[in-house]
């Protein structure tokens, strides 16, 4: 068996998966959404208990060498000065709380990269509050912002990573094995096209087997073990949506669109500047930017597929965060899969992390 892991904060699983991946036991995680639990059981395992973090009980918690998880940001803005009767604020009270009762060897703290710049009520930084109270619990603690796309992930999302090691050993981040251009040392960043582009046109049933070779070794990767293409059911789009994405070329986005087009949103855009991913079109020879919860819709990040006239569809932004083929959603709705999918650690990131951190403990143990 490998080393033991707590995870809290779950979601569908994309942290515990590249855990699961590198080889190690997730004995015990929690999440307080049902349907990321149903997933979660579907394709981890049975391990996951439904329910609120701050409500249960931490002595019940079976201990483990390591603890991986991040709370939700909006709960950082009380980190500094503790506020019980906020639950935004009981979040990231409640892993120190699971730190402390469990005494991994290792803990992965995952969250965005605004938690760099976050500042508490007091005007402290949280970043450093954080790292004062895990000191405090006798870990030594590096942090770094990583981007997925340098760890095989074909999406340039950045993400905030504290890795603590009980007492004064310090962890050494993985170097990154892909980069912009290849070299010697790394490859070239995955690409949407390396990502997608086995796959069919999508329909209304989502399923298909696969009829395209394999075009690259990210294909490969991510059709082991699957027998089929599903959750590949085409977006809906408002007809004015349709028109809009109908002017936006590879690399475009809003300000591509004609001012005679009927769009206030767009309009709004265009004269108080909107991000540069709104109604942006994917490169197919560049990874994606951040997928998101709301891939759903053009105007909320960089969602349009590079080769057809539509929105990705939740296959493809499975593929763009790294989940396998054979990675089942359970959800009752369409909602609920975006939201397990954009809210997710890409699992290969997760997988290059949990390998450099099996070599630290190990060294330990």
């Amino acid at each position: 068996m490998g080393l033991k892991t707590i995870s809290l904060f779950s979601g569908g699983g994309g942290l515990d998966l590249g855990f699961q991946q590198a080889g190690f036991d997730i004995i015990w995680a929690n999440d307080f959404d049902k349907e990321a639990v149903a997933s979660y059981e579907e394709n981890m395992g049975k391990h996951i208990v439904l329910g609120d973090i701050a409500t249960i009980d931490k002595s019940s918690i079976p201990k483990a060498d390591i603890l991986i998880g991040g709370p939700p940001c909006q709960s950082f803005s009380l980190v500094g000065k503790r506020h019980v009767d906020d639950d935004r604020g009981q979040l990231v009270w409640s892993y120190l709380e699971v730190l402390s009762e469990v005494q991994p060897e290792c803990f992965v703290f995952e969250n965005v990269t605004g938690l760099k710049s976050a500042k508490t009520r007091d005007g402290n930084y949280v970043i450093e509050d954080l790292l004062k109270a895990f000191h405090e619990r006798g870990y030594t603690v590096n942090w770094e912002i990583i981007n997925a796309a340098d760890y095989g992930v074909p999406q340039r999302r950045k993400r905030v990573i504290l890795v603590g090691v009980k007492g004064d050993h310090s962890f050494e981040f993985p170097e990154p094995t892909h980069d912009e251009k290849e070299s010697l040392l790394r490859k070239r960043w995955v690409s949407v096209y390396d990502a997608l582009s086995d796959l069919p046109s999508p329909d209304e049933t989502g399923t298909f087997e696969y009829t395209a070779p394999i075009m690259s070794d990210y294909q490969k990767y991510m059709r082991e073990n699957s027998e089929l293409i599903t959750e590949h059911a085409v977006p809906r789009l408002s007809e004015l949506d349709k028109v809009i994405i109908d002017h936006i070329p590879v690399g475009g986005n809003y300000m591509d669109v004609p001012d005679w087009v009927p769009s206030k949103r767009i309009s709004t855009f265009k004269k108080t500047g909107g991000r540069t991913t709104c109604y942006g079109r994917l490169v197919p020879e560049k990874p994606a930017y951040t997928i998101n919860t709301h891939f759903n819709r053009p105007n909320v990040g960089c969602n349009i597929h590079y080769g057809e006239k539509r929105l990705i569809t939740v296959r493809e932004a499975m593929r763009l965060q790294s989940f396998p083929d054979n990675y089942k959603l359970v959800s009752s709705t369409k909602r609920g899969k975006h939201t397990i999918v954009g809210n997710a650690v890409p699992p290969l990131l997760a997988k290059a992390l949990a390998e450099k951190i099996k070599e630290t403990v190990l060294q330990r143990v």
